[in-house]
């Protein structure tokens, strides 16, 4: 199964963020730590004090946010838009269209970015 790690700034409000993406709370290990899945995918999402939050040697502390990002699948883009919206999520910008399909940034709670993406319909 492949992991990826999110760092959040609350656990407890980034879980309905992605529970309304359809990933399922798998452990939970305290208020600092979060194991969701979806489709053969794990999500941990480490909070203040879990360990991939630590300061590293260097003094260099770890954050949220940036440009990669996790990539969901949607059947209807404008429907998870509203999904999310009504949890209070922010959009980097308005939904793009490109040769496969339209896709959006979303923010989750702690500023990771979430890009959701709407393939374009196959003419059968």
């Amino acid at each position: 199964m492949a992991t990826i790690r999110y760092l959040v700034h609350d656990v407890d409000i980034a879980l309905p963020f992605y529970q309304s993406l359809g990933f399922e709370l798998s452990d939970r290990w305290g208020p600092p730590f979060a194991i969701l899945t979806r489709d053969g995918l794990a999500l941990w999402l480490s909070g203040p004090g879990s360990s991939a939050s630590k300061p590293l040697a260097n003094g260099q502390v770890p954050e949220s946010g940036g440009w990669n990002r996790l990539v969901i699948e949607v059947d209807e883009l404008d429907a998870a838009i509203a999904k999310l919206k009504a949890h209070g999520a922010r959009l980097r910008s308005e939904p793009v269209h490109g040769p496969g399909g339209r896709q959006v940034l979303v923010d989750d709670p702690s500023g990771n970015p979430v890009e959701l993406f709407e393939a374009r319909a196959t003419s059968a």
